[in-house]
């Protein structure tokens, strides 16, 4: 008989998204299931998921959307942004990302899948691209040393008014804040300062600045009006009075102009977007941190650190603050335990590829352009305000701004209205001569003959003095000189590429990171020049393709939460957590409650939990865990009894940081109600929920997201990430608005809201096109096959590797949630072995290590995620099968306890070019697995040695790799 023929919608299936997101296929599936003793995915929610946590509510959720049908919704969105020529200003630019760049390292998956190189053996390509964004800053700044990145300029700044109050010796509670500074800028740290109990002062420095006291004094360099001042007084004044200095500059001006250190500053912060990175709608971007040396180990965020490794040679690795808040928790000095890794890198290659000298061109040719425009101005009747100026100017239009720039967007361009008298003007590397000539059109008279640029050209004098610009050379380093061909760009960026372990190479097990597909058809979007070339602060009429994104993605994550209102501003998760404590301090505030300041946080709790909560202005009082890794209930009511009357809030993870689902998440929730607190959740493990359960309809009040783990933002090599809040209706009044936009928070009510937490409005608002496609093309029933299939793989996972490591903590049934913990501890008893040993032998097997000694010490947490198939899991599952034989063989007396596979791994390629001494074959040192035969991964670098890099720190680039590191640890 002929085959039967499939039905249509049979055949519709088979080009289905989630059939390609979700790993295993029909076949696989059942495979798994059986080794589970399961007969269809269903049947994982009566054996896993809590009865009393299930959503039985559909969701509102439309069907899948195909992938075609995604994009071509997309770009009618996108048609409904209006993109003008921006001349706004205000920290944000036009840029043009040279096309090798955005071909090779924006849409190229081996850098935008890549994790946070906490494995610094398969992450040196990116250690090295951030290393060398560090030596930029280092340079352009003049300071002694620079981090990796943070998340944008205002908190950058926000986290320089910190480490003041950490370092400076003065005795004031006050920041005084630079009247030019950015607003958004302004904002920010008028947030985080009442939060902490600062008080903010917003002066003019160069004006009496003596009569003030403060511990801190943060500058903007050009001034947001575009005014370049001589810092040199107001920087000796505040040292004068025991006071930090906090610059916060425009990294394209100090090609030109004196650097902040030649000021004696002692912080540099700022933003790098105008390298390269589109405006996004405000994000992402990198910011830049830059320091003296001695202030080094207060600072904030990741340092990039030479070190060298077990051969000898030059290896980078994250330095200081790798894990701080895991250590620190309540006292860490931030809770930022992220970056834009990505952003910094582009960032970096952009200076690369331009080269010391191509920067200057940029840089030039805009502050040129700038002379001209204000000469041409002048040369029309009109005042320029401006006196020494980079890039802005200020004209005085009396009574007529508002029309000016009505008259200006009919031609195309945005200006700035200051107020309704002066109009700003802000140039980038963008403008053409086509742009001045028709700005002075609408700024004359209609019979009035344009300027001659030629002729202001050959006939302008420098606006900034001699003194006010820089003298030195400025990146030197051989990297910034090598690659100014494409050629030799795209091969150099191929090489970091291919020392590294992304998704495009191998299975990533992190527990607790979520490293899902992140599919090309949801990063198309972020490419659309009407996502990523507009100003954050353009009218809102130009916006509408982006206010529907927004109010799209708000509506589904209130769909699949079960909250009545988000806030998309938090740009990490992080900021997400901060935020959600603010929202809850300020409802008890209104509620005549300012008293309750006490927030519990399990000892189990990711360390940003007690690290937020610190910076919310909250006490951290800890309860126990018990042990099977749950929240004791019973400390848990003792706890809340005894601060009944200032108990703010509970921080809890759920599932939970262990990986299973409690039990008493319900009971947990109503104890906090019945003594006056709101319950915080930690959204990290929602990848385990979304489909299942409504976290707003099981008694949280407030949770953030991690857009960039559960909802398909790639990680970036350790960033970009989003972290918006979703709340209940009664905290809805509080979340944040922002200075500059209105309407950011429709609910805001007559007591106002928490402030503003992040630089843009809505965030990083280009890469939520990315959660946007991923939702609609899963859709409901999608949504719900994933979290479930993701579970099943954890799950598979535990039950293979059980009879070979002890699973740490699981259910009263045996079950896992969507990740596990296998416990090594006992190995270092048995046979000399660590867990950092296991995760360096299992590069040797092709893979990135999961998750080392977190939440316990000496274990492995392993998340598969439902995005890998059976194939690649088993291929994982016999990798760790295999080392515990390694590991056997030790504890057997067949292999010595001291000079063995583990404790020698990685391999490099190195031991090839040398005699074979070791007591084990080349076969198994290099190619454990016979998969590898075709496509082997060859670690860069040996076991790096992190005691040696901690001790001799050093965050800028050597002058020559190839040559080995000197001394030693001792």
């Amino acid at each position: 008989m002929p085959a039967k023929r499939p039905r249509l919608d049979q055949l519709e299936m088979r080009g289905n998204f989630i059939q390609r997101h979700i790993g295993p296929n029909s076949r696989q599936t059942q495979e798994m299931l059986a080794e589970l003793g399961l007969q269809d995915l269903e049947d994982i929610v009566g054996q896993v998921i809590p009865a009393n946590i299930l959503n039985h509510e559909p969701l509102k959720l439309t069907g899948t959307i195909s992938e075609r049908a995604v994009i071509k919704y997309l770009r009618k969105m996108r048609e409904r942004n209006k993109v003008l020529v921006s001349m706004i200003g205000m920290g944000y630019y036009d840029t043009i990302m040279p096309a090798v760049i955005k071909r090779n390292v924006l849409e190229n998956p081996g850098w935008y899948t890549a994790y946070t190189p906490y494995q610094a053996e398969v992450g040196q390509g990116r250690l090295e691209a951030l290393l060398n964004f560090q030596q930029m800053i280092i340079d352009l700044t003049g300071m002694d040393i620079a981090n990796a990145s943070l998340l944008d300029e205002a908190t950058a700044a926000a986290e320089a008014m910190t480490m003041s109050r950490r370092l400076a010796k003065s005795p004031s509670n006050t920041v005084l804040i630079d009247k030019d500074c950015h607003p958004q800028t302004i904002a920010v740290v008028q947030t985080r300062a009442g939060s902490l109990g600062y008080e903010v002062v917003v002066a003019d420095p160069f004006d009496n600045l003596a009569q003030h006291d403060f511990f801190a004094l943060i500058l903007q360099y050009p001034g947001s009006s575009g005014e370049i001042r001589d810092l040199t007084e107001a920087t000796a004044i505040a040292h004068g009075k025991q006071a930090l200095v906090t610059v916060a500059a425009d990294l394209l001006s100090l090609v030109l102009l004196k650097p902040p250190a030649a000021f004696d500053a002692d912080i540099a912060v700022g933003s790098a977007q105008r390298f390269g990175m589109p405006m996004g709608y405000g994000g992402p971007h990198a910011a830049f941190f830059a320091t003296r040396d001695e202030f080094k180990r207060s600072m904030p965020g990741r340092l990039i650190g030479v070190s060298k490794d077990s051969h000898g040679q030059i290896a980078l690795r994250m330095a200081l603050q790798t894990r701080e808040q895991h250590i620190r928790r309540d006292k860490a000095t931030s809770n930022i335990c992220t970056s834009q890794v990505l952003l910094a890198v582009i960032a970096g290659f952009y200076a690369i590829y331009h080269g010391a000298e191509g920067l200057r061109m940029i840089a030039g040719r805009v502050h040129r352009y700038a002379q001209i425009l204000a000469a041409g101005l002048v040369q029309s009747g009109h005042q320029v305000l401006s006196q020494c100026y980079f890039d802005t100017v200020l004209v005085s239009v009396p009574n007529r701004a508002r029309r000016i720039a009505a008259q200006a967007a009919d031609v195309n361009i945005n200006l700035r209205i200051i107020d309704a008298d002066t109009l700003g003007i802000s140039l980038d590397e963008t403008t053409t001569r086509e742009h001045l000539r028709t700005l002075w059109k609408v700024f004359a008279s209609p019979i009035a003959e344009l300027p001659d640029i030629g002729a202001l050209d050959a006939t302008l004098n420098e606006c900034i003095s001699d003194m006010l610009l820089r003298d030195d050379a400025i990146l030197q380093n051989p990297v910034f000189s090598l690659y100014h061909s494409e050629t030799e760009m795209m091969r150099y960026m191929r090489r970091l590429a291919r020392r590294d372990i992304a998704l495009d190479r191998a299975m990533i097990p992190l527990g607790s990171c979520t490293m899902k597909l992140n599919a090309a058809t949801e990063m198309q979007a972020i490419s659309f020049y009407e996502f990523n070339a507009m100003h954050p602060f353009v009218p809102l009429y130009q916006a509408q393709g982006y206010q529907q994104l927004f109010a799209e993605l708000e509506d589904m994550l209130c769909d699949l939460t079960g909250f009545d209102a988000f806030s998309l501003q938090p740009n990490a998760g992080s900021q997400g957590e901060y935020t959600g404590l603010l929202v809850i301090r300020k409802y008890h505030q209104v509620n005549g409650q300012g008293q309750r300041n006490i927030c519990l946080i399990p000892a189990s709790a990711h360390g940003t939990n007690p690290a937020s909560a610190s910076l919310a202005g909250l006490t951290v009082v800890v309860v126990a865990c018990d042990a099977q890794g749950n929240v004791s209930v019973d400390d848990l009511r003792a706890k809340a009894e005894l601060y009944q009357d200032t108990l703010a809030a509970l921080m809890i993870t759920y599932p939970s940081t262990h990986g299973v689902y409690e039990q008493a998440f319900r009971e947990i929730c109503d104890i906090v109600h019945q003594h006056g607190g709101q319950v915080y959740m930690d959204g990290a493990n929602f990848n385990a929920l979304v489909g299942l359960s409504r976290p707003g309809k099981i008694g949280a009040d407030v949770a953030h997201l991690n857009l960039h783990k559960t909802f398909c933002i790639p990680h970036g090599g350790g960033g970009p990430g989003v972290g918006p809040i979703g709340v209940g209706a009664h905290l809805a009044p509080y979340l944040p608005d922002h200075p500059l936009v209105e309407g950011v928070n429709p609910a805001k009510g007559e007591h106002g809201t928490v402030g503003t937490v992040s630089a843009a409005p809505w965030g990083s608002a280009s890469i939520l096109t990315i959660s946007w496609a991923y939702i609609a093309m899963m859709g409901a029933t999608g949504l719900r096959r994933a979290t479930l299939a993701a579970i099943m793989n954890a799950n598979y996972i535990a039950r293979r590797l059980a009879p070979h490591y002890p699973i740490l903590y699981t259910d009263a049934n045996g079950w896992v949630a969507h990740e596990c913990i296998i416990d090594c501890h006992q190995f270092r008893k048995t046979a000399n072995v660590t867990v950092e040993d296991i995760a360096k032998r299992l590069v040797d097997y092709g893979f990135h290590a999961p998750t080392v000694s977190f939440p316990v010490a000496d274990t492995l947490m392993i998340e598969p995620t439902e995005s890998e198939n059976k194939t690649e899991i088993d291929r994982f599952c016999a990798a760790l099968i295999a080392i515990r034989q390694e590991i056997q063989e030790i504890e057997d007396g067949l292999a010595d306890s001291h000079n063995n596979v583990l404790h020698n791994a990685p391999h490099t390629h190195r031991l090839l070019l040398e005699e074979w001494t070791l007591p084990y074959s080349r076969q198994k040192a290099f190619f454990p697995d016979s998969h590898q035969h075709d496509d082997k991964y060859w670690p860069p670098v040996g076991r790096i040695d992190n005691v040696y890099g901690d001790r001799n720190v050093m965050c800028s680039c050597p002058t020559d790799w190839a040559e080995p590191l000197g001394g030693s640890a001792e």
